[in-house]
């Protein structure tokens, strides 16, 4: 994954996780000001006359042999992403949990890969339109005027969610756009639910295929 930062209005900071390869989406991780100066520094490669915190956590576990071999996020819940760091001097591997501002910074510096679900991706991805033209500007101005700034997430359709997702991913609030994709995700999900339940009461020759792919 690649990373970007943006700052945030009530102070807290966004790490952008760019998904590997080309695709536009993008996981919004919110962080403090203290874990975003860290990874703020290393991402511009400035070094401090004495090491900081995580700089010192990978000395420290490099003087002895220990090797981070990865950051893994494997949750997503109540907007908060849990993470694990796999460690390994070569003959045993352990596995701790940590805060993933803490796993993605000292990540940076010992080189290590990040990695995530297809699940979490799916859930609290938010894709960035890099170009977008007049028209298309000012149609989606004239769509925001429609929504109410305050609404209630739960009770927008789907498409009003859609265009209250852009309107926070063209205004740097990734935080909430995090968020609004969260449920749009769950409501589109249960929608399809809903759907395939109703398909399966009027079939008698038996169950419905499984949508799933791995």
């Amino acid at each position: 994954m690649g990373i970007s930062y943006s700052p945030m209005q009530n102070g807290a900071f966004a790490l952008l996780l760019a998904v590997e390869g080309d695709s536009p989406v993008r996981i919004p991780v919110v962080i403090g000001p203290a874990e975003a100066q860290a990874i703020a520094m290393r991402l511009e490669s400035v070094t401090t006359p004495r090491p900081m915190t995580h700089d010192l956590f990978v000395s420290f576990a490099q003087a002895f042999g220990v090797r981070l071999q990865e950051v893994f996020i494997y949750r997503f819940e109540d907007g908060i992403y849990s993470s694990e760091m796999t460690f390994s001097d070569g003959s045993r591997t352990i596995t701790l949990d940590a805060r993933t501002s803490d796993a993605i910074a000292v990540a940076m510096r010992a080189r290590a890969p990040i990695y995530t679900t297809p699940e979490i991706v799916e859930e609290t991805g938010i894709e960035l339109e890099e170009v977008r033209n007049d028209s298309a500007s000012e149609s989606d101005d004239r769509t925001r005027d429609m929504i109410p700034a305050q609404a209630d997430p739960e009770t927008m359709s789907l498409e009003e969610l859609s265009e209250k997702l852009k309107q926070l991913i063209d205004d740097e609030e990734y935080e909430e756009a995090a968020r609004i994709k969260a449920i749009l995700t769950r409501r589109k999900n249960n929608a399809d639910d809903n759907h395939n339940s109703a398909t399966g009461s009027k079939d008698d020759n038996g169950p419905e295929p499984s949508s799933k792919t791995e």
